[in-house]
């Protein structure tokens, strides 16, 4: 379970990514990528097989991740038996032509004299440049072995002496003869599991990443996942392949507000207070002045739609262009700073809230908005420092404990977290997300009794709350008590239905369609709810995530790619647009190595399910 949509345990630790930390609890985020985080995996089906590959943010780095796959040649020969061998096979291999490997008994071939040669000769004559080769490779003297190798191809067109060669050219870190080789034998011989390892790396060195992550992925399902080394190696390049596109994404990307559940749900992370005196709905307002830029922007929010948020963004920017705004300065930097930050502009809400406290510096949700931005920078310090500097200004804003809790929770700091959830209801028993928190918390800590005992309670006094329903069916759900969890979910879409049919959340229909998967894998009915979601909330990234998953586990990979990639094109940040891209080049890779080499489809559908392999 996690607290929020803001508190995704995104697979992203080592980019020192972390989302922001507010907004009330959205645990189904956690079921979203429980493959990811929790198992470390990512699942994906490709010929009705479920695989699972472990995702860009669950990297296991390897002591030198730019190191070659082992490079040794293939000789051919085999281990003695134990066993004596019998007369027949005794008298069969002394009939065997013998292969010397003395330098002066090597033949002289090239591309004229070998055309007179019969193909027994040939043969013949490949063994024995063959083994001179490995022989010079064993010396190191590669150029020799390189020049033994090509004779014996000139001889025998077979794929160990493209892949010997290319050892070669690997020991000289010439990459492109390393890739046109290795290239050589997978054209003779497509499941040759040691070329696709050596072309990766070859590819992997010119930063050639996608074509590396589709080679390491064929020969980890040609080899069914035994080598670890080649898994490790799908996780790095999935990363770094997600890490170059997103960065090209996010430079180009248009700095827009999220879907509406995205905002409401951050924006009801505080408390709600009244305007200041002055900006009151009855206040008389000239709207070309900056106060009633300020009082539009206030009303506009009230909507809860994708329309009023951006009317109010758009008049909180106005208010401060247009000035005249006196002791409102900073209660308009906070709100400009504040839309800022939901459209993804980090440095541009940091410099506003930051001016906000200049102006007033005992304006505490400035304070505890900064400390978001600083979190999702990755600066804990600076964080808990504006938490600490707000609490000088006035200890007992419940805002203040209920936010710096949820600092706690993503760090998995789940025992402080409790005490300052609990600090918060002591100073505010009314605010109904500090109850609900601390029953996620609870639950996180493993006290399942006292969690549902809080839930119960919550349920008594905050019977009208829709969302008190939906993350008790959460809880519900997460323990596999799908029938109660889906009519607790059932319940929390009827009152979002007869309370907001304008801006309907959209997160309790999500959680009925994840419930009715796992519980009947009836994928029909769940994709119809997240229709029904996507129709209320185009902009929403986690409907759109929860079809991805839902068409993957169908097989249709084409279709849950587009979805991935939209979800990409949603996120708000860099680490949550890499995150969304690890996944879409997931499935982008496995689609492309069933359409490259579909000889092996035998080789998936006699895998099973992979998913114990990969997260061990």
């Amino acid at each position: 379970m996690s607290s929020s949509r803001s508190q995704i345990e995104v697979p992203a630790p080592p980019l020192g990514q972390l989302t922001p930390i507010d907004g009330p609890p959205q645990g189904l985020i956690d079921r979203l990528s429980t493959w990811a985080s929790e198992n470390k995996a990512l699942v994906y089906t490709i010929a009705g097989v479920t695989l699972v590959v472990g995702t860009a943010g669950v990297i296991y780095y390897m002591s030198d991740t730019s190191s070659a796959p082992k490079d040794d040649v293939e000789t051919g020969t085999k281990k003695k038996s134990k066993k004596r061998k019998g007369k027949k096979e005794e008298e069969k291999q002394a009939e065997a032509p013998k292969v010397p490997t003395g330098e002066e008994e090597l033949p002289e071939v090239d591309e004229d004299t070998v055309g007179k040669l019969s193909d027994q000769e040939r043969k013949e004559f490949a063994a024995k440049l063959k083994a001179a080769g490995n022989k010079a490779y064993g010396a190191k003297d590669y150029i020799r072995a390189i020049d033994l190798y090509g004779k014996a191809i000139i001889c025998k067109q077979e794929a160990v002496f493209y892949s010997n060669r290319a050892a070669c050219w690997h020991a000289l870190s010439d990459w492109d003869k390393v890739i046109e080789d290795t290239t050589a034998a997978i054209n003779l011989e497509p499941t040759y599991v040691k070329a696709l390892n050596r072309r990766a790396n070859a590819y992997e060195q010119v930063t050639r990443y996608s074509e590396a992550l589709l080679d390491y992925t064929a020969s980890c399902i040609i080899d069914q996942f035994a080598d670890r080394r080649a898994t490790e190696k799908v996780e790095v390049l999935l990363k770094k392949v997600a890490e170059e596109k997103g960065k090209a994404i996010l430079a180009g990307k248009e700095k827009k507000l999220p879907s509406p559940t995205f905002v409401t749900n951050y924006l009801q992370s505080f408390r709600p207070q009244p305007p200041p005196a002055g900006l009151e709905e009855t206040a008389d307002l000239d709207e070309n002045s900056g106060k009633g830029q300020l009082k539009k922007g206030l009303l506009a929010m009230r909507v809860k739609t994708a329309d009023g948020y951006a009317q109010a963004a758009e008049a909180f920017d106005r208010a401060l262009q247009l000035g005249g705004l006196d002791e409102h300065e900073a209660f308009a930097y906070n709100w400009r700073g504040t839309f800022r930050y939901l459209r993804g502009d980090s440095d541009g809400a940091l410099k506003d809230v930051s001016k906000s406290l200049e102006l007033d510096p005992s304006f505490i949700q400035s304070y505890i908005k900064r400390a978001s931005m600083h979190l999702e920078q990755g600066e804990k310090d600076a964080a808990s420092k504006d938490f600490e500097t707000a609490a000088v200004y006035n200890n007992l804003d419940p805002d203040i404990y209920y936010h710096r809790a949820q600092l706690h929770f993503i760090l998995g700091e789940f025992t402080d977290a409790a005490k300052d959830y609990q600090k918060s209801i002591d100073l505010d028993k009314d605010f109904i997300f500090s109850h609900i928190q601390l029953g996620v918390t609870q639950y996180k800590l493993g006290s399942v009794a006292s969690s549902m005992a809080t839930f119960r309670k919550i349920i008594k006094n905050f019977e009208k709350v829709p969302d008190v329903y939906n993350y008790y069916g959460e809880l519900l759900l997460d323990q596999q008590q799908f029938q109660k969890a889906i009519e607790q979910f059932e319940t929390a879409i009827e009152m979002e239905k007869q309370q907001r049919p304008v801006g309907m959340n959209v997160l309790p229909l999500i959680n009925k369609a994840l419930a009715l998967f796992q519980w009947k894998q009836d994928f029909a009915e769940a994709e119809d709810l997240c229709k029904k979601a996507l129709i209320l909330d185009p902009e929403c990234d986690i409907a759109v995530a929860t079809m991805a998953q839902l068409l993957l586990q169908q097989g249709k990979v084409p279709e849950a790619l587009n979805y991935f990639e939209r979800a990409a094109e949603l996120s708000r940040t860099e680490g949550e647009i890499i995150n969304a891209l690890s996944y879409a080049e997931a499935t982008r890779t496995q689609l492309e190595v069933t359409q490259k080499y579909p000889q092996l489809t035998d080789h998936i559908r006699g895998m099973g399910n992979l998913g114990g392999q990969m997260a061990r």
